[in-house]
């Protein structure tokens, strides 16, 4: 192809992406604008099409430099702090060490990589939701084609089961369609070419389809209007892939302590040079003294510690059910703040189940197996024959399949294929009419069965089924039943009414559907709902206690959503209901008002560009927030969210490959435990943190001391011993004390602030202050009084060769030794920041017994060994010297514990301050607080009073609801209360 060609089509491409025409304007316009006609496109049209605007796949623009990134890895801070060590120690001659250290940096760095690298798929995963085969008519030919082949202008046949390949405006017919993917419904909807929406949310238009949806029932013809990037789903990939994700708050903070580390070694390293100089050194003691400083000051196990105890955590996690794709996303979890859940199938078990039926002014709730009378059983049965799902074949309406499901409970079941051997006709569910009406032959006659909303079920009918026997429908009927589908909507359940009519003998099917849909007998209502998880109400009680807001943040109903949280706890400060409308009308101001109340919001029929709105306004006002989701639509709130959670059984691939963290159980309850153990790793980072920072004191101190003696005092420590501490006898009791079990009230603390540092100045001064000090004293002591007891005196030599050589070398070794068995205390110390260590178990953590049984194995080894005392200056000491270390480890941890609970008894003396808690003002306030306290009065208060809002969120007539109104005012004024 001439490059003339190529910048032709990349021009027809750019024209296409940006010029193309409104799937909304009149079907003839679309047709002149599209070039195409109901006959479809020629094959040689359509083959020219696909050059122009490429394949209907989604591209993933700029791929990652994966050479580069893998290179970030080795410049982070404390990975080049760990190869400063690595020369260092090879500049002491410790060549082994410093190949170790190399070793760790990279397996620290190919690990961080690959953990990155697995987060990063979500545009790929998108095109798992465009099928591989397509129905088109072309040239009036109707066949098969591949899906990537589509192009705009293509005639798209669509049919029940079929997944939609492309954007596209219906021609004729009506389908239903599930828009869960992208709008987060959780009932499919009906789209018809009969319908025009020329206004409004494209996703919202009823006559437009969109790639990556699923055709529930039905059959159309449909226009393709966009393919690839330029459909719905196209354009939630390029929003995912714009949304970049933001260091972690760990990230930020080891960054921080890396620096840290680096300017107080190199600062020291530099800062005492001259002075050991100026106190008399050598220039090669001056020198080794400067090299022993820096190697005391950096922590050489920090870094693999960290992401080893990360490591760790994340294998806890998927243990539990949690599958996280970062390791430092371990610790953003236990510092979230606010937790944006989606409703249908995160807090509930996303299925349609019947919870109750009213019968002849008679409620039954459906707990269980129920005993069921006469009219339940032909309620059961004519509710499960106007269907058209198949369980089987595992697809179908919800609401159908819940239907189904209630009369195999009530020993009615109907088999689909039983069900389509007696049908004669069926008028499939009309939104004009919301009514859904089959023909079925039974006993040799032939009966109607329909269902729909109540209202309309209502109006057709004109007899009541009344314990087995019809009657007239009265007007007090027909206001009983209004109140019914009030009280039942109040509750947060989708209402249908069940009608049948029985045709006489010999009689045949309607042909029209207003001669099928009258005369009809009311059996009764139907109740269902999407069940909560039993196990999300404690969840959801969890989290409040340890200061957790939980918003929902769904693409369904509102009314739904709040009934759904009131049952598992949310809103327990008050809740407000915002639309998806209202949210966008909303300024940003507004919204971080209503965010900063204090209350739980449901955020309805949100967008993800709503989403994404909603996350950064939180994350504005300091919160760490966790968004849960399963769909595409949630995809781009889930990469910009501090921690995206995804569904692993219900969810997405698009939301897996794009979440932090999957829960394989789909569970909200996990993502509870998951912060739980976030929190955990979170406080075991920071006590071995104290435990690693604490002997940094007793290492540098015998190099002050040498130097402001000016030589007059033998060395006590080698560089080389303080690399056999740093790399040997450190690192096991620092990754055990990153397996600590959490202390008691972990969960009843509020979460920590976003900005909060890793090391905090009291851990400092635990630390270097007060663990430091006293080990310092202690191995000080030691080696003074090794020395002077094998007859030394200050400026004596002790060099190869003299007669305190020996007594030297041993006086190093309860030096050294000593740090050892200090750093034993100090990690029973380290174990709890508050809480005394009977609380937690002397013996619950095996892991640290075992790595302070390889510390003691290894300083044995160093000590006793005749063959390593020439590398690392040691001496196999005497039981009178060995004696003088023992108690050291009993003097450290219990100095801290007598302090650890001094602070606990002053703090149990401050008086507890409660802060006083705003009054909210919330659109959906509690039950308690509602006028007349009757369900119909709790309903109409969440609304405003408001009629026209009530016909949206029930799915009533404007008659209906007008009814509502007017019998919940008399019920709040024979109580007295006034109403808007």
């Amino acid at each position: 192809m001439s490059s003339e060609a190529a910048d032709t089509i990349h021009q027809a491409r750019e024209a296409a992406a940006t010029d193309g025409p409104d799937p909304r304007e009149p079907l003839a316009l679309l047709f002149r604008d599209l070039r195409t006609s109901p006959r479809g496109l020629t094959e040689r049209e359509a083959a020219r099409r696909l050059t122009v605007y490429g394949p209907n796949a989604l591209i993933r623009r700029g791929g990652r430099r994966w050479p580069r990134e893998l290179a970030q890895q080795f410049t982070h801070p404390l990975a080049l702090l760990l190869a400063f060590a690595a020369l260092l120690a090879a500049f002491s001659g410790a060549l082994a060490l410093a190949v170790a250290i190399l070793v760790v940096i990279l397996l620290n760095a190919l690990l961080a990589f690959v953990q990155e690298r697995q987060a990063e798929q979500a545009v790929e995963a998108l095109a798992d939701f465009l099928p591989e085969q397509a129905t088109v008519v072309r040239a009036g030919v109707r066949r098969q084609v591949t899906a990537t082949t589509l192009v705009p202008g293509d005639v798209l046949v669509i049919e029940e089961g079929d997944q939609v390949s492309a954007d596209a405006r219906l021609l004729s017919g009506g389908v239903e369609v599930d828009l869960s993917a992208l709008t987060g419904e959780s009932v499919p909807v009906f789209r018809s070419a009969e319908f025009a929406d020329d206004s409004g949310p494209v996703l919202g238009a009823r006559d437009l389809l969109f790639s990556g949806t699923a055709c529930t029932g039905g059959q159309a013809l449909a226009v393709v209007t966009a393919t690839g990037m330029h459909t719905e789903l196209g354009r939630i990939a390029a929003l995912s892939q714009r949304t970049r994700r933001e260091e972690s708050p760990l990230e930020h903070q080891v960054k921080r302590v890396a620096r840290l580390i680096a300017v107080i070694a190199i600062g020291v390293g530099v800062a005492f040079l001259p002075m050991g100089l100026a106190a008399g050194l050598s220039l090669a003691a001056a020198v080794s003294f400067a090299i022993g400083l820096l190697v005391a000051n950096v922590p050489e196990g920090l870094l693999p510690t960290i992401t080893l105890a990360l490591a760790a955590g994340v294998r806890d996690l998927a243990r539990r059910g949690a599958v996280v794709k970062r390791l430092s996303a371990v610790e953003t979890l236990g510092s979230t703040t606010v937790i944006c859940t989606d409703k249908t199938g995160t807090l509930t078990e996303n299925r349609m189940r019947v919870t109750a039926v009213w019968l002849a002014a008679a409620e039954l709730p459906l707990d269980g197996a129920p005993q069921a009378p006469a009219d339940l059983l032909l309620l059961a049965d004519a509710a499960a024959t106007c269907t058209t799902a198949d369980p089987e074949a595992g697809h179908g309406d919800p609401t159908e399949l819940a239907l189904l499901e209630l009369a195999a409970r009530v020993g009615r079941a109907c088999p689909p294929e039983q069900r389509e051997r007696e049908r004669r006709a069926v008028f499939r569910f009309d939104p004009h009419v919301k009514l859904m009406t089959t023909a079925d032959e039974r006993d040799g006659r032939i009966v109607l069965h329909s269902k729909g909303a109540p209202e309309e079920v209502l109006s057709h009918a004109v007899t009541l089924l009344d314990h087995g026997t019809e009657r007239a429908l009265t007007p007090a009927d027909r206001t009983e039943v209004v109140h019914a589908v009030g009280r039942l909507a109040a509750r947060g359940l989708r209402v249908l009414a069940v009608a049948r009519r029985p045709l006489a003998p010999g009689q045949q099917p309607p042909a029209r559907r207003e001669e099928a849909e009258q005369r009809l007998c009311l059996i009764g209502l139907v109740a269902m709902a999407d069940p909560p998880r039993p196990e999300v109400a404690r969840s959801i009680e969890q989290a409040h206690r340890a200061g957790i807001t939980v918003h929902v943040v769904t693409g369904d109903n509102g009314l739904t959503a709040a009934a759904v949280a009131e049952q598992v706890g949310i809103g327990h400060r008050g809740m407000r209901i915002v639309t998806g409308t209202e949210l966008d009308a909303m300024g940003d101001d507004r919204l971080d008002a209503l965010l900063g109340r204090g209350e739980e919001v449901i955020f309805a029929r949100t967008s993800p560009e709503a989403k994404l709105r909603i996350a950064d306004a939180l994350r504005a006002e300091g919160h760490t927030v966790a968004m849960t989701g399963d769909g595409v639509n949630d995809a781009p709130a889930l990469r910009r969210a501090d921690i995206g959670v995804a569904m692993g059984r219900s969810g997405t691939d698009v939301a897996r490959e794009a979440a932090t963290m999957v829960l394989t159980d789909d569970n909200f309850a996990t993502i509870v435990a998951a912060v739980e153990m976030g929190r955990r790793t979170y406080e075991n980072i920071r006590k071995f943190i104290v435990y690693i920072f604490s002997h940094a004191v007793p290492e540098v101190v015998p190099f002050l001391v040498f130097a402001l003696a000016g030589g007059t005092i033998p060395l006590p420590l080698t560089v080389m011993q303080i690399l056999a501490i740093d790399l040997g006898t450190d690192t096991l009791p620092a990754l055990a004390l990153g397996r600590e079990r959490a202390e008691p009230g972990l969960m009843d603390r509020p979460p920590r602030p976003r900005d909060e540092r890793v090391i905090r100045g009291a851990m400092l001064a635990r630390s270097w202050g007060f663990l430091g000090l006293i080990s310092a004293i202690l191995i000080m002591g030691g080696y003074f009084l090794t020395l002077t007891s094998g007859g030394w005196h200050p400026g004596d030599p002790t060099g190869a060769g003299t007669a305190l050589h020996l007594t030297y070398q041993q006086a190093t070794t309860v030096a050294w030794l000593g740090i050892v068995f200090c750093q034993i205390g100090t990690a029973f110390a380290a174990r709890t920041e508050h809480a005394s260590l009977r609380a937690i178990g002397v013996l619950s953590n095996p892991q640290l017994l075992g790595g302070i049984a390889f510390s003691l194995a290894f300083a044995a080894t160093i000590v006793y060994v005749p063959a390593l005392h020439r590398l690392f200056g040691t001496a196999a000491l005497t039981p009178a010297q060995l004696a003088i270390v023992v108690p050291f480890p009993f003097v450290v941890w219990g100095a801290d514990e007598l302090r650890r609970a001094l602070v606990r008894s002053r703090t149990a003396a401050l008086p507890v301050p409660v802060p006083p808690v705003p009054a909210p003002a919330p659109l959906v306030r509690p039950a308690a607080e509602e006028p007349g306290h009757h369900p119909l009065t709790v309903l109409l208060a969440r609304h405003g009073w408001n009629a026209h809002r009530l016909v949206h969120a029930l799915g009533v007539s404007e008659h209906a609801a007008a009814e509502i109104v007017a019998h919940a005012r008399r019920i709040a004024a024979e109580h007295g209360h006034r109403v808007p």
